[in-house]
């Protein structure tokens, strides 16, 4: 029977960083988004309520940079291998325009005229590193060749007549005057790699900020200078990776890697207010948005900063997110909050409604978490650092206690006073977090679960078996082995402990837990292996997540069909999926996003 289901939310990814590399937010005309990128995907996120969503992924390539032009009716998006698609935003479908490849590299700038009808683009080039091009034909309209080396940032005035500006890693600011564009003159004044320019909204000036923590401003019709922020001194005591006019063209916003952003006053070019963003190496400030009455800076470790020139020490709100793969999800004992942890160790603490999110406190994992499992008010977790550590979900702060083991663990297991462990060589088990027995096994523990009652242990190993221990005296003792033909990769118990589901390969399985006897069925439509597998809290239905991307839901009442939520998370792995009650489902992936669906 068919099913039917919508998306629900979206806690997306944050922008892809790199240390002393600047990277470009873009803004809506209209003032009411701000986009991104990150991998293959282009993210549009309203600027008032940033849970709002949308994600474009048409690119086979990692996204570099994506503009919205003028217009307001169309994106430019460009990836690292130099192409540039021009797609709509007024249908939900995204159509594509056209798509242009004018440089042979990396894309790290997109710049549109002010008619919406004309792109600059800039970027890692072999042959060139900016191009001046129509947007629907591509044809070139002038030559930008003044550049050495990569140009990390261009700009198009958007005032008559229309000039470009290119910021490149030969240390020079070069000038173009058009239309056809030719190269005007060469700015020398900075001493270092010069990592962002911005004409300002009425194109009278135009700024460049470089990594020699100067920052300078020009005439926007002729390219002369005008003055260096704070002559004499250095605007800031880093790099500067980004600078961005208000829009009056009165301010000026620099963002650093000293880990604050400044404001300028254009005409007296007078230091207005610094904004302090933190103390540690992740608060340097890469990239700058000022929309309306909202001014955006962006950190290294990807949170988007809500600036309060009110009180520049405090942001008015920080969003943070992912800007790792996902590598493992849990949810608090009432659902209410979504924990997932990233390959950068970090585990982030949602509000399942909201999407507010904030960090775990205390001393995380030193490296990659492998398996998390929530028992009561504490999730526990295992990582590659060959420990368990242990989290408090009211103080969302990890407790002094760690576990360590002998093993790299690969999956974990908690009920009542009981955890598991299982690693590639072993299984322990352990009572209060005291370890009271351990078993060597010839095959890698993938999955394990204990059941609801805590007397049954379900382990999934790489020898294609489903492994049943029986755990009620504090000892492992195996009962039972269930052939499953594939490595199991996913198992639990249903809720009420009737039933045991695995996932073995592409498959999903079912046995009846009073003699583990198999249920005549067999669910193959994932189109590669099984990641992840959850029962819904009626015991009804079970959702599976895939390295194809999909959701699988399966009903125990319908034994011969399935039905997939196709590319719920696009070219990308799911890494867990859970049931938060009896028709929504959450879903994490190596896409960075968190996502809620109604089923």
């Amino acid at each position: 029977m068919p099913f039917s289901y919508e998306k629900k939310s979206v806690f997306a990814a944050h922008p892809r960083t790199e240390r002393a590399r600047a990277f470009n937010l873009g803004g809506d005309p209209k003032g009411k988004t701000f986009l991104y990128t990150n991998d293959t995907n282009v993210y549009i996120r309203d600027i008032e309520n940033p849970a709002i969503c949308d994600i474009y992924c048409e690119h086979s390539a990692q996204t570099s940079v994506a503009k919205y032009a003028p217009s307001g009716f169309y994106i430019a998006s460009g990836d690292v291998t130099g192409k540039v698609r021009i797609w709509d935003t007024t249908q939900k479908e995204h159509i594509l325009k056209y798509e242009h490849q004018p440089i042979s590299g990396k894309v790290n700038d997109i710049a549109w005229g002010p008619e919406s009808k004309r792109l600059a683009v800039c970027g890692e080039g072999r042959d060139k590193f900016a191009a001046a091009i129509l947007w629907d034909s591509g044809t070139t309209i002038g030559k930008l060749n003044g550049s050495a080396n990569h140009c990390n940032a261009i700009d198009y005035k958007p005032t008559r007549p229309y000039r470009i500006v290119t910021a490149s890693e030969d240390m020079t600011t070069s000038y173009y005057e058009g239309i056809p564009f030719k190269f005007k003159t060469q700015l020398r004044e900075h001493s270092n790699f010069v990592n962002s320019t911005k004409f300002s909204p009425d194109g009278n000036f135009f700024a460049s900020g470089g990594s020699d923590s100067q920052v300078f401003l020009y005439t926007g019709k002729d390219g002369e200078k005008v003055a260096e922020l704070l002559d004499g001194k250095k605007a800031h005591e880093g790099g500067v990776y980004s600078v961005f006019f208000s829009p009056d063209s009165k301010r000026l916003l620099t963002a650093s890697a000293d880990k604050t952003v400044k404001m300028w006053d254009v005409e007296t070019q007078q230091l207005i207010t610094t904004f302090k963003m933190g103390t540690v190496v992740e608060d340097q400030q890469l990239s700058l948005l000022w929309q309306g009455d909202y001014m955006l800076s962006t950190s290294l470790a990807g949170y988007i900063s809500y600036l309060d020139k009110n009180n520049p020490d405090t942001p008015l709100r920080v969003i943070k997110g992912h800007n790792k793969n996902i590598s493992m999800m849990a949810l608090s004992s009432d659902t209410k909050s979504i924990y997932s942890a990233g390959l950068d160790n970090k585990i982030l603490c949602w509000d399942a409604e909201s999407g507010e999110c904030d960090v775990a406190g205390g001393k995380a994992h030193t490296n990659m978490v492998t398996a998390m499992s929530t028992n009561g008010n504490i999730v526990a977790s295992a990582g590659m650092d060959d420990v368990v550590r242990f989290l408090d979900t009211e103080t969302k702060t990890f407790t002094d206690d760690v576990i360590g083991l002998d093993k790299q663990p690969q999956c974990i297991t908690t009920k009542g006073d009981l955890m598991v462990v299982g690693t590639v060589e072993d299984i322990c088990l352990f009572k209060n977090k005291a370890k009271v027995c351990s078993e060597a096994v010839r095959y890698t523990a993938k999955a394990a679960h204990l059941s609801p009652a805590g007397n049954f242990l379900a382990v999934g190993g790489s020898d294609s078996k489903l492994h049943i221990f029986d755990v009620s005296n504090d000892t492992l003792k195996e009962i039972d082995q269930l052939t499953t033909q594939q490595p199991v990769c996913a198992v639990q118990f249903s809720c009420d402990g009737t039933y045991l589901a695995c996932g073995a390969d592409k498959n999903v399985l079912l046995w009846k837990v009073q003699d583990f006897e198999p249920c005549n069925h067999l669910w193959s439509s994932h189109r590669a292996r099984v990641t992840s597998l959850s029962w819904n809290p009626e015991n009804k239905r079970i959702a599976t997540g895939g390295v194809d991307g999909s959701i699988g839901i399966w009903d125990v009442d319908n034994l011969k069909e399935g039905n997939l939520i196709m590319g719920a998370h696009p070219k990308s792995v799911i890494t867990a999926v859970a049931w938060r009650d009896s028709t929504t489902v959450v879903s994490t992936g190596h896409d960075k996003c968190i996502k809620q669906w109604t089923v």
